[in-house]
């Protein structure tokens, strides 16, 4: 079979068009592909405790992918419920909290107008003008936060409907995946199954990790700071810094405004002071040993897949991002063609191949998803 040479610009003109597609693509199918992708990840999550359930008690398949969905449910509404109830109790202290706002903004306009000498007539001016602009757009703001809410809603809905089905049909989907390529290639069908189930598996292993130690870490620093509201702020600052990044900044700013209005500005500053130390522990010992040792992927790959994540499809997208093109990395390893995007993708430590080598099919066996 005579074999055609395509120009470098052509392949490269290929590559940008099918990326382009791709993201069209994501776009429209924001609905279905977010909560399935997030189901695919729970379902990997769960698939241990499905196997436990299903072989060592003799459950049957439905019933063993059905106690292992609600047990992922249970977890995360655990998790809102004990966040509610914090921020039940910041509710009931709201007029203090509003109060102390008062005082503090009273004080900050004085410091300005003996600063600056900018008088209070025109600071209150100002204040009035941006508070009609606020009003005037008040209503899209709530809408769109209801909108979020019943999004955030369906996601988990059909996100729990998706991790039942595939941790039901999963040996369906093996045998689909592996049959779709020729024979020759099964072995290596098997090693990248296992691969993206162990990274994946590993990897939200080690952001609950993360999300934990960096929660303890904070609370502990605030409680000696003597800061108000502390286990809701290092709850906040834990679940936040599960988005690389971004998360700990935007943590950053909800915990400096609690503590301004219910502190003094002594406190303002130790409050900063520890989230720095705490962000430097976690990004040079704690990501690195507990995350980054699952998914090796170079930052600048990690920043521009956050910042594409969220222009898709917002917070879902930043999350998702990560275990995307981690899984991309361990197919594009495993392919020929494909080996340098997984060196652009890896970091410089890592190289090509860097993944041990699994025998996939004797240990997708062993779990009880093969056929």
């Amino acid at each position: 079979m005579k074999i055609i040479l395509l120009p470098f610009y052509v392949k490269l003109a290929c590559v940008l068009l099918s990326i382009l597609l791709i993201g069209y693509l994501a776009v429209l199918g924001h609905t279905i592909l977010a909560p399935l992708i997030f189901g695919f990840l729970c379902a990997v999550l769960l698939l241990p405790l499905a196997n436990f359930l299903e072989r060592r008690l003799k459950m049957p398949r439905s019933l063993s992918s059905l106690l292992s969905s609600i047990t992922l449910v249970i977890f995360i509404v655990a998790v809102f419920t004990l966040l509610g109830t914090q921020l039940s109790s910041l509710a009931k202290d709201w007029p203090a909290f509003k109060q102390q706002l008062l005082s503090s903004a009273a004080d900050l306009q004085v410091w300005i107008s003996q600063t600056f000498h900018v008088n209070n007539k025109a600071q209150i001016d100002y204040i009035n003008e941006a508070a009609s602009k606020s009003l005037s757009t008040g209503t899209t703001i709530l809408s769109k936060t209801l909108m979020s809410l019943s999004s955030l809603l369906l996601l988990l809905l059909f996100s729990f409907l998706y991790t039942f089905f595939i941790l039901f049909h999963r040996r369906l989907i093996l045998r689909f995946l592996v049959n779709s390529f020729k024979k020759k290639h099964s072995s290596v069908v098997y090693e990248i199954v296992y691969q993206i189930q162990y990274i994946i598996k590993r990897y939200i292993v080690g952001l609950f990790l993360q999300m934990l130690i960096v929660t303890l870490l904070t609370c502990t620093a605030f409680y000696f700071i003597d800061v108000k509201y502390t286990f809701l702020l290092g709850l906040i600052t834990g679940i936040f810094n599960i988005i690389p990044y971004i998360g700990i900044f935007t943590a950053l700013i909800i915990t400096v405004l609690i503590t301004f209005a219910t502190s003094t500005v002594t406190h303002v500053l130790f409050v900063i002071v520890a989230l720095v130390l705490i962000h430097a522990v976690d990004g040079n010992y704690i990501m690195p040993k507990i995350v980054g040792s699952k998914v090796q992927i170079n930052t600048l790959i990690a920043l521009i897949g956050l910042v594409l994540g969220e222009m898709l499809w917002g917070i879902t997208g930043m999350f998702l991002s990560i275990p995307m093109i981690a899984i991309m990395k361990v197919i594009f390893d495993r392919v020929p063609e494909l080996k340098p995007w997984g060196l652009l993708l890896g970091d410089e430590s890592s190289g090509v191949g860097s993944y041990m080598k699994i025998p996939g099919r004797k240990k997708l066996k062993s779990e009880g998803i093969s056929h």
